[in-house]
């Protein structure tokens, strides 16, 4: 699948990661210079430090060829503008983020797919929080897959494992990965001898969503 992801920011990082994790082929453009090093360095996609707001710079990424346009920056204005010219040049797949749940409606309006709000998705984080109260934020995906944010209980069965441990004793599904860990204000980006430990916030993608079986591995007994 190609990609165009606009922003990169904490949910665009996010983006990035799983979709280059997928092996997609993946443009992002990002306007700031030291966000856009940063994901040069780090991931293997194509990076256009540029305004996206601008029809010769979504075509130098390819909008004309991509399977999806992925929109996360801070202005609604920017991303309606974005999702605008994917949608003349019939990208199949248009994803936004929407600041301002007044704007839904224009975003609807266009065909948007998925979109993520925070206000929009109020209700159902206070359902996630009753259902899995390790659960603290997640973003729902196509396909039923879901990124959430969980903070380790001490106790928990993945409290004091590396992800190579709980991984060979199945601590979790398959195609659930631990995209992030934020310990001590700190980021970790784990590797497979990575610790997890109690008060560790990690940011999980879960194929199949936030199952009992998911998050029953951060929560103590």
């Amino acid at each position: 699948m190609y990609v165009i992801i606009i922003g990169a920011g904490r949910t665009g990082n996010t983006v990035i990661d799983l979709a280059t994790r997928d092996d997609h082929e993946v443009v992002v453009i990002e306007r700031e210079t030291e966000l856009a090093e940063a994901v040069s360095t780090t991931y293997d996609c194509l990076v256009l430090n540029a305004d996206a707001a601008s029809k010769e710079i979504l075509l130098e990424a390819g909008i004309e060829e991509a399977d999806a346009l992925i929109s996360t920056t801070e202005s609604d204005s920017v991303n309606l503008m974005i999702t605008m010219f994917g949608k003349q040049y019939g990208v199949e797949t248009l994803v936004s983020s929407i600041n301002d749940p007044a704007h839904m409606e224009l975003f609807e309006d266009l065909g948007v797919s998925i979109v993520e709000s925070p206000h929009r998705l109020n209700g159902q984080y206070l359902y996630r929080a009753v259902q899995h109260p390790a659960i603290q934020d997640f973003m729902p995906i196509a396909g039923g897959a879901e990124i959430f944010e969980a903070t380790v209980d001490a106790g928990a069965p993945i409290d004091g494992r590396s992800l190579i441990g709980a991984d060979r004793d199945g601590l979790l599904p398959e195609e659930t990965i631990i995209v992030a860990i934020v310990r001590d204000d700190g980021l970790v980006i784990p590797q497979g001898e990575t610790e997890i430990r109690a008060d560790d916030v990690v940011t999980i993608f879960a194929r199949n969503g936030a199952t009992n079986r998911v998050t029953n591995a951060f929560t103590g007994p």
